[in-house]
């Protein structure tokens, strides 16, 4: 598998221009792509999701939480080739690890399904990977960011978290409460997520942390949703986010007290001396 960016396939001979998709005429790259959507009833949405996606990616997933409004076969119209994968559980983190399992590509990325997410992005996300990041985190308020869908309390709520995160375990973001990332699929054994809920992406952003993975910041607008009404809940999913945040952080400090009491490290220690 290759991870570096590759010229345009002009001069090479037919078996190795198969190996890489062009995403422009100057521009091609061999690691194959997977697009996570997670949807539950965005039928009236998917035509903006899907008509922002990038042509050279390898597949799209679309994770469908029992929708009743016709979103499948939506997708399945706007792109006949679409992986549909029904949900057994509940929660965006049920779904995206769902979505996630699904997936063939060495790549993955995370696209909401209610249009606020701009599919021509991914591009920026795939480049930040192919040179050398292991998980490419958007965020709405890095340089060249932006939100339109945020309220003043929600601005602040997503700044309190996320200053709490780096402070705690020594992390540099500018945003925290944002669902479009992307990762090499490698990321996944990793940081093992085990969370159903909307706090699935600040639990993935501690664990890379964690696990000590280069991350890098992608400048990402967000858009209004475009129809229907979002599942989020800023006081209940703001909780669940501290929640984990505080769990992660108990955990870090029992590891670090497992690890100094541990036989073989005083047997180590011991010899040393």
């Amino acid at each position: 598998m290759s991870s570096v960016l590759h010229p345009a396939t002009t001069g090479l001979s037919p078996s190795m221009a198969a190996k890489y998709r062009p995403i422009s005429s100057h521009l091609a790259i061999a690691p194959p792509v997977s697009v996570v959507i997670p949807a539950m009833n965005e039928a009236e949405n998917l035509p903006y999701v899907f008509k922002t996606l990038p042509r050279w990616i390898h597949e799209v997933v679309l994770v469908d939480g029992n929708s009743t409004d016709g979103t499948v076969e939506v997708a399945r119209e706007l792109w006949p080739e679409v992986k549909v994968v029904e949900q057994r559980g509940k929660g965006k983190g049920d779904a995206l690890t769902s979505g996630f399992e699904a997936c063939t590509g060495d790549i993955i990325v995370m696209v909401d399904a209610d249009g606020s997410a701009d599919g021509n992005e991914i591009v920026s996300y795939v480049s930040a990977l192919v040179s050398g990041a292991d998980f490419a985190k958007g965020s709405r308020f890095a340089n060249g960011g932006g939100t339109d869908d945020m309220t003043p309390i929600r601005k602040l709520g997503n700044w309190a978290l996320c200053t709490a995160v780096n402070r705690k375990f020594g992390a540099r973001y500018t945003d925290l409460c944002y669902g479009y990332n992307a990762f090499w699929r490698h990321c996944l054994d990793k940081i093992d997520l085990d969370c159903t809920g909307f706090e699935v992406e600040t639990l993935m952003n501690i664990r890379v942390v964690k696990a000590g993975l280069k991350v890098q910041e992608i400048p990402s607008h967000e858009y209004l949703r475009i129809h229907g009404t979002s599942n989020l809940r800023a006081v209940r999913d703001g909780l669940r986010v501290l929640k984990v945040i505080l769990k992660e952080r108990s955990n870090r400090r029992a590891l670090r007290r497992r690890e100094q009491h541990s036989p073989m490290l005083d047997s180590v220690r011991g010899e040393a001396s």
